[in-house]
């Protein structure tokens, strides 16, 4: 009998690949500055969890930065998105068959990634309706790895954690989450693939 009733996964670099030293290089040259600047770090993650719009975000950087247009900053920003493997679609599309198990999809985004990812993954929906819930950051107003959004998924989905695996490719956010009973898989994405996760955890199930 299976311990775990419920998986959660993350969106990038699980799902779909992502370039993030690429995207920050690419960021400091266009910038020409050798680090984000705290200012900076804030309106991400304010962008990231709603409270700030595209049109804001994107102003706050072209007033900080005034030679940059909008088209390259957004290409910039966007340029972390790589590719969507469709082994992976069909990895979810299986599991979501069987009806086993609950599959939540928990994400740290913000509406000019997914927008992006929409336009070109074709099958952006399909992948979507095999989840029961769909969390992506700047919908719910929480963002990893803050206790809050998992409290807020378990309350949503009236989950019990040690019945949970959480899947993400960061250590703090999997950290979290362990801590407050789940159990969890940090998959490093340079030698792993979550469609392994049944052998991988095999354990579990």
């Amino acid at each position: 009998m299976s311990k775990i009733k419920t998986l959660i996964f993350d969106f990038g670099d699980v799902f779909i690949n992502l370039d993030k030293q690429g995207a920050m290089q690419n960021a400091l040259d266009l910038f020409q500055i050798e680090a984000l600047d705290a200012e900076m770090n804030t309106t991400n993650e304010l962008y990231e969890v709603g409270k700030i719009s595209t049109s804001e975000f994107v102003d706050f950087y072209k007033s900080k930065f005034s030679n940059i247009e909008e088209k390259q900053l957004i290409d910039v920003w966007n340029s972390i998105l790589k590719d969507f493997p469709m082994s992976r679609l069909e990895f979810i599309q299986n599991i979501a068959k069987q009806k086993k198990y609950k599959l939540i999809l928990l994400s740290n985004t913000n509406d000019l990634h997914i927008d992006a990812v929409k336009s070109t993954t074709p099958f952006f929906e399909e992948f979507k309706a095999c989840f029961d819930a769909f969390y992506l950051s700047q919908e719910i107003h929480f963002r990893k790895p803050n206790t809050d959004i998992f409290e807020f998924v378990l309350k949503e989905n009236n989950l019990i954690a040690n019945e949970c695996l959480f899947i993400d490719d960061t250590k703090d956010n999997t950290d979290t989450a362990a801590t407050m009973g789940f159990h969890t898989w940090n998959i490093d994405e340079t030698k792993e693939d979550i469609i392994t996760l049944f052998e991988t955890k095999k354990d579990l199930f």
